[in-house]
């Protein structure tokens, strides 16, 4: 169950999407979040659609790993969009449940909810996918550098946010050998209701917090040992430099948001 969480994942690749500047990447990402929220009709979303497709393909990640990284997130998905759809006032009444009604405004809008969870997820899990921690420190570092002018720590903020992002794929790990081990035992973690499952969970969580505050002990100790002191005066063996390739991509996706943009004002 939890090999399914693609979020934090690096998959080793030689594509033009693995070749891509991180910071373009971050910066594309962010601007297709930004565009997910922008988009008003049904049609819009197939230029979002598009898009991803676009990128999947070009960066040779696997459509069934990137679908294996919803499964974490089903319950939340369905639970955002029965919110909006049961609850959500306004339009005509399609179906009526009791005191619960769908209308055509709270189906349109869960259609909607669902759909940018959905993309956000498989946006973010790209930029992971495709980006290596190292690279993603870098990047995030370069983009907050001119905000370290007014006392922002860049490079404590980027690799505390990377090792966030690396220890995902860790822990990950070390549940999944803790439930076997658990398993082995006697534990039972599927069957039952919601209630007795979380409790179910009790003897995962309690050596997972362990084993993760002893990683971080040991992380803290390492990087203690090779003598770091942060960003001051540091220096490194690969520069970051913006090649043609990386505008290639931002105008992609800038001509992606301007499709959107203008299928938003457009009355068809």
């Amino acid at each position: 169950m939890f090999r399914n969480i693609t979020i934090g994942q690096y998959i080793p690749g030689d594509s033009v999407v693995h070749k891509l500047d991180p910071r373009i990447k971050i910066i594309i990402t962010f601007i297709f979040i930004v565009a997910t929220f922008l988009i008003n009709k049904l049609s819009g979303y197939l230029f979002a659609v598009f898009y991803l497709y676009l990128i999947i393909t070009i960066s040779k990640i696997p459509f069934s790993y990137i679908l294996k990284g919803l499964r974490p997130v089903i319950i939340i998905l369905l639970l955002t969009v029965s919110l909006n759809m049961f609850f959500t006032p306004g339009g005509t009444i399609l179906y009526t449940l009791g005191p619960l009604k769908i209308t055509t405004t709270g189906l349109r809008l869960a259609v909607f909810m669902g759909l940018r969870l959905i993309f956000l997820i498989i946006g973010t899990s790209l930029l992971t996918l495709t980006t290596s921690p190292i690279s993603l420190t870098d990047g995030i570092e370069h983009i907050l550098k001119p905000f370290s002018r007014i006392g922002v720590p860049a490079h404590e903020l980027a690799m505390m946010m990377t090792i966030a992002l690396r220890f995902i794929p860790t822990l990950i790990e070390e549940a999944e050998k803790i439930m076997k081990a658990q398993m082995a035992r006697g534990a039972d973690f599927e069957s039952g209701n919601i209630v007795k499952r979380a409790k179910g969970l009790v003897p995962l969580l309690v050596p997972l917090f362990i084993s993760a505050f002893r990683r971080a002990d040991e992380l803290a100790v390492a990087m203690e040992s090779r003598c770091y002191r942060g960003g001051q005066n540091r220096t490194r063996m690969k520069q970051l430099k913006i090649q043609p390739r990386d505008y290639q991509a931002l105008a992609v996706t800038l001509i992606m948001v301007l499709l959107i943009v203008w299928n938003r004002v457009w009355t068809w």
